[in-house]
């Protein structure tokens, strides 16, 4: 089972997939906190995932900016919580794949933002798995390094 997050700053979307990678669904949605972390992680144990994709928000340049660094940061510190590797994937437009789906699904703006977060993880993952089906996971996601703190 492959996991991905889509981190904002009010909510974490999260997906999963099948055993075998071939399908994403959304599953949640994580109110962000001071626990938010340990709840993905908690997330991650609880569906034995074998990996974390987690979206960088880049501009359209390909330059990263404050939303970039705040994924960043909370893969840091999910990364410290959990034994599976942790993959950034660009995401760019992922959000607005994932609003034109809901639209077209017939669902209103109100009733996208509680699941918009969860919808873009799973736009995400899709993502990810084609990826890795193409056998091409190393050369378009970055593995979050460990900081490993051996005190």
């Amino acid at each position: 089972m492959r996991i991905a997050l889509d981190v904002g700053t009010v909510r974490v979307g999260a997906a999963a997939s099948d055993p075998e990678g071939i399908m994403a669904f959304p599953i949640d949605t994580v109110t962000r906190g001071p626990v938010a972390a340990q709840e993905i992680a908690n997330i991650v144990a609880e569906r034995d995932a074998i990996v974390v994709f987690v979206g960088l928000p880049l501009h359209l340049s390909g330059s990263e900016g404050m939303s970039a660094a705040d994924s960043r940061d909370f893969a840091q510190e999910l990364a410290e919580l959990i034994a599976v590797p942790v993959r950034f994937l660009d995401e760019r437009m992922t959000t607005t794949s994932a609003a034109r789906a809901m639209s077209s699904a017939g669902k209103s703006s109100k009733d996208q933002r509680r699941s918009i977060d969860s919808a873009a993880a799973t736009v995400l993952l899709e993502s990810a798995l084609d990826i890795d089906r193409n056998g091409n996971l190393g050369k378009v996601t970055v593995e979050l390094p460990r900081k490993e703190n051996d005190d």
